[in-house]
């Protein structure tokens, strides 16, 4: 208790003597125990570790009575006087606290006893015990003290005995504080049960300390510091000994250290106890509602958390000074008011900037806290004025309100407004230092949240940009894909897919997978993709081109590898060329019978392993067959067979379904609902429906130039067998130009032309000339130059390519379409 708040109180005639004045509030250190319905603890105070010697972790959930063990009553002359509810039932020395403990009892009680601490010692403990009724699962309420620690500052003064009883009112000085304090010496309660705790002990008695027959005083549970006027008192009474050349009494010189030095430890040990709840993740918005809920109820009652929308969107770091148009998102709103009454006037979400004269601008602005001790009416309508349509006052006029900046690198990211209900004591100056530190711990976490979140989205938009965006149909097959990013942090990942139109109507199939996630897997992925297309326009054949990718792998660095497979599908031979570089094989889907196999294909070395050679083999397909390539983040689950997954994937590929994107849905659906899933997918399904032979037209001309005239001739004829009158004179123009640049330019192989009629109408012309003909700028009277200007005018699509024998140009058109918007076969 507070030395010398007792000394000068004349002691009172008696319980029944109302001439009395009530003795001033007393305060000692407590300790704070909850017990729940089933003996076990659910709330363990600071006080409670130093009087009984178990830490908060280890104290909680263990029964209580292991935790208060109770060695005895004390010897009669230390009995116990009971005031208040059922004070008759007791006689003598009334319950002990085990009996309390084992929740026997249905009415308040009090007493000492010794306890044994853990250096065997004796503790002479007093307590209160207060059985809790109504919702939730507490039980009972111990308050203890030691009561060792209750010297009076009167050497002359004799007690009878020092006995803790309840009193029958509540008009002492300590009954209005107790109400208002409990809720802080019970931080992890709402402020409704809270509430209902306070109640119940005004209306069973006051808790109080009786010195003598006629001497009762009120306890006041003190947690934290000293009011500052008395720590200042105590000083000023110190420091004027000093200055008199007299000696220093011991209280003056100890007692206001010793509780200045507690009361840091404890605001220590709320910021560790923060920092431990706060950062468990690199997401954003789960560290946001983090820092928001560690400090309610504790530190605060309401936390509104407000960031830069440049933080809130992922984005870079902000630039510059925060002014008036700088736009604040409210990300997040804790309180321990009741449910609602917040939502609709300060919703989660909004954006809005702060006016200079508010103390949000000057937070935001100086880097520096604000507090406001109370906000006057004046200040809350202030501050209400920028809520259009809304009455701000209620929730803020007459809080203490506290506003701290999150800050990293010496840059505003946001910051929190903190309020305290009217009851509850006001913020003060230990209340800034803590805020700014805590800000400046939830900034960095915040921060670090931020920067992952830019990286992960700079990673995701990088390959984003990358993923290709494949047509549904393809010369002679029809594609479906599915991309799904991990669920690791730093999901993004290399795995990629792609199509490449190659010549003679064929298409290239390509499933990548580079090892590793995050920004530089991506970046190596859309390199290796590029240089996948890049070879694939020059028609390299597929062990070729995983040969030249993966040199090119080693001249990029040896620091990833990748795995690839390549496939190019002729629809005209009805054949699958394939080449594998340590990729999981692909699944064929027979139409004939709906069989599914994994194709055996030579595994070969990822990409980047350097001087091992790839060999690709030839397989038969028919039209109607489905080529399944996924990456392997898709059947490999941790602590699981990959076999396991083959097979399901061999099962759901074969699985009949009514769509190409219905059919890679039952494949995900499959393989992604088994959990254990870390990396990301890339799913490629083509089916290989093939160009009929009556589609397709073939010509050999010789090196006349008098074949110019036949093929035109011949173009025109098929043109019209196959109902496409409307683009022969096109066509025929197109290809005149064509073979007569084959004619000029070839030197001694027959040259080739073909027509194949697909989804367009494609037109090859093959000669053995390897120098690939290119766009000019010609002029009115140039000689040469203006038949690939005519091709590239008329042509819905053209290109050049070289072949192992020379090169191929080639050009599409557009079928006409019917009415019923369906091509012309």
């Amino acid at each position: 208790m507070d030395r010398g708040t007792e000394r000068d109180v004349p002691p009172s005639r008696g319980a029944g003597d109302g001439a009395a004045e009530p003795a001033a509030a007393g305060r000692i250190p407590l300790a704070v125990v909850v017990v729940d319905r089933d003996g076990l603890v659910s709330h363990w105070s600071t006080g409670a570790r130093r009087l009984f010697g178990a830490a908060k972790e280890d104290a909680i959930g263990r029964p209580a009575l292991d935790l208060l063990p109770v060695s005895g009553a004390l010897p009669e002359e230390d009995d116990v006087t009971l005031y208040g509810a059922d004070a008759a039932a007791y006689d003598g020395l009334g319950p002990d606290l085990e009996s309390s403990l084992d929740g026997r009892l249905s009415y308040p009680a009090a007493g000492r006893a010794r306890l044994a601490v853990a250096t065997d010692e004796r503790a002479d403990v007093l307590w209160w015990a207060y059985p809790l009724v109504g919702p939730g699962r507490e039980k009972l309420l111990v308050l203890a003290a030691d009561a060792a620690g209750l010297r009076y500052d009167d050497e002359d003064a004799v007690f009878e005995r020092i006995a803790p009883g309840f009193a029958l009112h509540t008009d002492f000085p300590g009954a209005e504080e107790l109400a208002r304090r409990l809720p802080e010496i019970l931080p992890s309660m709402s402020v409704g049960e809270g509430a209902r705790i306070v109640a119940q002990i005004l209306e069973l008695g006051y808790p109080v300390l009786e010195f003598s027959q006629n001497d009762r005083v009120p306890v006041t549970p003190d947690w934290g510091v000293p009011r500052r006027a008395e720590r200042k008192a105590r000083r000023e009474r110190a420091a004027q000994a000093r200055a008199e050349g007299l000696p220093v009494p011991q209280e003056f010189a100890d007692e206001g250290e010793d509780l200045e030095y507690t009361a840091v430890r404890e605001r220590l040990e709320f910021l560790n106890e923060v920092s431990g709840r706060i950062g468990t993740s690199l997401d954003l918005a789960k560290t946001i509602v983090e820092v928001s809920r560690a400090v309610v109820p504790r530190f605060t009652d309401v936390a509104g958390t407000y960031l830069r929308e440049q933080v809130v969107a992922g984005e870079g770091f902000p630039d510059g000074v925060p002014d008036t148009t700088t736009m604040w998102h409210r990300v997040a709103l804790e309180h321990t008011d009741e449910p609602g009454r917040w939502d609709d006037v300060v919703p989660v979400g909004e954006a809005m900037p702060f006016p200079a004269h508010t103390p949000f601008f000057q937070c935001m602005t100086s880097g520096e806290p604000v507090l406001v001790p109370r906000i006057s009416e004046q200040m809350g309508h202030a501050i209400a004025s920028q809520f259009e349509k809304r009455d701000i006052r209620p929730l803020i006029t007459g809080r203490s309100m506290l506003v701290v900046p999150l800050k990293a690198r010496n840059v505003v990211l946001g910051f929190m407004i903190l309020l305290r209900h009217p009851e509850r004591v006001e913020f003060n100056d230990m209340d800034r230092v803590t805020g700014a530190e805590l800000a400046a711990r939830a900034g960095l976490v915040l921060d670090n949240a931020r920067m992952y979140t830019y990286q992960e989205s700079v990673a995701e938009t990088l390959q984003d940009s990358m993923l290709p965006h494949i047509p549904p149909r393809m010369a002679g097959c029809d594609i479906a894909t599915r991309y799904l990013p991990g669920t690791l942090l730093g999901r993004v990942g290399g795995d990629w897919f792609d199509s490449v139109k190659l010549p003679g109507a064929r298409t290239a199939l390509v499933v990548g997978d580079v090892m590793g996630h995050g920004l530089n897997s991506a970046a190596m992925m859309g390199q290796l993709r590029t240089a996948v297309q890049t070879m694939a326009a020059l028609d390299l054949p597929p062990a070729q081109l995983l040969r030249n990718l993966d040199d090119l792998a080693q001249r990029l660095g040896d620091t990833y590898l990748a795995t690839c497979l390549y496939a190019v599908y002729d629809p005209i031979a009805s054949e699958l060329h394939i080449a594998n570089a340590g990729h999981i094989p692909p699944v064929l889907v027979r139409a004939e019978d709906g069989h599914s196999e994994l194709l055996d294909l030579p595994t070969g070395a990822p990409i980047g392993v350097g001087g091992v050679p790839f060999e690709a083999v030839r397989v038969r397909v028919e039209p109607g067959d489905r080529l399944v390539m996924c990456t392997d983040g898709l059947v490999e689950v941790r602590g699981e067979d990959i076999g396991v997954g083959l097979a399901t994937l061999c099962e759901s590929a074969a699985h009949p379904a009514a769509s190409m994107d219905d059919a890679c849905d039952t494949i995900i659906r499959a393989l992604n609902t088994r959990g254990g899933r870390k990396d990301d997918v890339a799913l490629l399904m083509a089916r290989l429906n093939g160009i009929e032979p009556d589609d397709v037209a073939e010509w050999r001309l010789s090196l006349d130039p008098l074949e110019v005239g036949r093929a035109r001739a011949v173009v025109r004829e098929q043109l019209h067998d196959w109902g496409l009158a409307k683009l022969a004179d096109g066509t025929a123009l197109m290809v005149s130009e064509l073979v007569t640049n084959a004619v000029r330019h070839s030197h001694s192989r027959p040259i080739e032309l073909r027509l194949v009629r697909g989804d367009t109408l494609l037109c090859e012309v093959d000669d053995d000339d390897h120098e690939l003909p290119t766009l000019l700028n010609t002029g009115p009277g140039d000689e040469f130059g203006r038949g690939l200007r005519v091709v590239s005018t008329l042509a819905r699509e053209w290109g050049t390519s070289r072949t192992k024998a020379g090169k191929t140009v080639w050009f599409e058109l557009s079928l006409p379409r019917r009415s019923a918007g369906s091509a012309v076969r």
